[in-house]
């Protein structure tokens, strides 16, 4: 059996396990009232679950212990399972913490202090970014003093990230999921099968989660399931492709996890300019312009979809592999589509 069987296995178990743990789940969440109350900024009208991410990460999970317990592991090097040990390990903290809050209701920077610590212990595990692209200066080593604090940022920028844009239905779920297809299908061409493994396993569950996530939604994630796949993706993109020791391959991770990126630092710079906390919850979020400019939940969704598919496919076409600029061409008619259906449907409203 080749290494890509296994790669097969684990989306389609987490799929699977997804499909079948989430009604379960949201059966215990509405018997326990285990909901997320409408009113304030949030866009549903009815109590809703919030822990879907509990199936996102037991999906996941799942999927790759199926593929350590069958010797899937054995096509890495004992570097890279120790890599995959470390981001996996992480990843269910950061759910911890963030199912933790979907049920306690954690203070901001009790969540933070938390996930800074527990990003600190992955770097120390080995996973850290240990290259800079510097323009004129081309890849540039880190030392750890500089490679620490920069792994953490990005570790964790990228889970609250994540956990920001999961404001409408299917949004985080189908952002993460494109996000991991592309992260699967760069480190497979990039013979990195450790990331991959880990990307399949993602993908499998976030896609399979919107079959219940997607608008109309019958169950949220939760920030359990968002910190877990931001956490996640962030990992994948350093053992995968920071590793990889070449200039575009430093670059790909942020291209193909753009959109979360830029929606993030927009907000927390305007709400710093505005002399607020960045912590504060608003409404200027890019989705939440979208409905502002009068689109509805799925216009704004998929136009977000298809902003996070252009830019995957450009890290597809930027790391040379077969076609990649032939995605990056249909993306970006895809794009130029649903802009052109955003542009039509704001100047109705």
């Amino acid at each position: 059996m080749t290494h890509y069987w296994y790669h097969l296995a684990a989306f389609i178990v987490s799929a699977l396990v997804v499909l079948w743990s989430t009604p379960l789940i949201k059966k215990f969440g509405l018997k326990r009232g285990l909901v997320d109350k409408p009113g304030g900024r949030k866009i549903h009208s009815r109590p809703m679950v919030r822990l879907g991410g509990v199936a996102i990460f037991a999906g996941t999970l799942a999927a790759l212990l199926l593929v350590w317990w069958t010797g899937g592991f054995g096509i890495l090097s004992p570097q890279k399972e120790y890599e995959v040990w470390g981001v996996t390990l992480g990843a269910v903290a950061f759910f911890l913490i963030g199912l933790a809050d979907d049920l306690l209701t954690l203070p901001a920077i009790s969540r933070l202090v938390m996930q800074l610590s527990v990003a600190a212990i992955v770097w120390q595990a080995g996973v850290q970014i240990e290259f800079l692209t510097v323009p004129f200066a081309g890849l540039v080593a880190l030392p750890d003093f500089i490679s620490l604090p920069i792994t953490v940022i990005w570790l964790v920028g990228m889970a609250n990230a994540v956990n920001m844009i999961d404001g409408l239905d299917g949004l985080a779920a189908g952002v993460s999921g494109i996000a991991a297809v592309v992260m699967l299908i760069v480190t497979l061409f990039m013979n990195q099968p450790a990331a991959a493994l880990i990307a399949a396993a993602l993908a499998g569950g976030a896609l399979g989660f919107l079959r219940y996530n997607f608008n109309p939604a019958q169950i949220f994630m939760g920030d359990g399931g968002a910190y877990f796949m931001g956490f996640t993706l962030a990992g994948v993109g350093i053992i995968g492709l920071v590793k990889a020791v070449t200039t575009v391959a430093v670059l790909l991770p942020y291209l193909i996890l753009a959109v979360p990126i830029l929606d993030i630092f927009t907000v927390v710079v305007d709400r710093i300019r505005r002399g607020k906390s960045p912590f504060a919850a608003d409404k200027r979020h890019l989705h939440h312009r979208l409905l502002q400019a009068g689109l509805s939940q799925r216009l704004a969704v998929l136009f977000i979809y298809s902003l996070t598919l252009w830019a995957g496919t450009l890290a597809l076409a930027l790391s040379n592999m077969p076609s990649g600029w032939g995605y990056a061409i249909g993306a970006t008619v895809l794009l130029s589509f649903t802009s052109w259906q955003v542009w039509k449907t704001a100047k109705q409203s």
